[in-house]
């Protein structure tokens, strides 16, 4: 018998001072059997770090959301469409193949990957070559201890506020905040 996900609800405050955008995200977070609380919190990051988006690129008239992601791999793990269903913003969590990035940079406007953990930096020596040529895509780490720190504040049901300023992200549920500061690979 296959596990089921696992649904955390978040409630997420974005105070994005860097691009004037503010706003109350009521989230469901599908957490698959083979994702841990570190790959979903990175999850969440990802789409606080980028909600502005939802203002900059699509006026408002489109929606940000959590893909399929491990349980479809035609599908990321955060996206962005416009009302006409086309794809402005894919963005990957993890360390995932070259091969799928660039069919993505194919079917988005923009790509972001967000790795994370110790081995990421061997997995981005090992696809950086492979990741030359997309003009559309960046890539982003997130250092080991912040994202493990970031895992903490995982629990099923999530009051959290996300402040980002001079390209900080700082994470909060009220008792304890970490300062996340992501550094730019691509």
């Amino acid at each position: 018998m296959a596990l089921k996900s696992t649904i955390f609800k978040a409630n997420l405050a974005v105070a994005d001072i860097d691009h004037g955008y503010y706003a109350d995200h009521a989230l469901t977070l599908a957490r698959h059997p083979s994702e841990n609380d570190e790959r979903m919190m990175i999850r969440l990051i990802a789409l606080a770090l980028n909600a502005y988006k939802l203002q900059d690129v699509v006026q408002g008239d489109g929606t940000l959301a959590f893909g399929a992601g491990l349980s479809n791999v035609d599908e990321p793990d955060v996206w962005l469409r416009d009302f006409t269903g086309e794809v402005k913003l894919w963005i990957e969590v993890g360390q995932p193949e070259d091969k799928p990035i660039i069919k993505a940079c194919g079917k988005a406007d923009q790509v972001i990957v967000y790795c994370f953990s110790h081995a990421a930096g061997i997995w981005w020596k090992g696809i950086e070559n492979k990741l030359t040529r997309p003009q559309n895509l960046q890539v982003w780490r997130v250092p080991s201890e912040i994202s493990q720190a970031v895992a903490a504040l995982a629990e099923r049901s999530m009051q959290l506020q996300a402040t980002i300023q001079e390209n900080t992200l700082t994470l909060g549920n009220g008792a304890e905040s970490i300062d996340i500061e992501l550094v730019k690979l691509k």
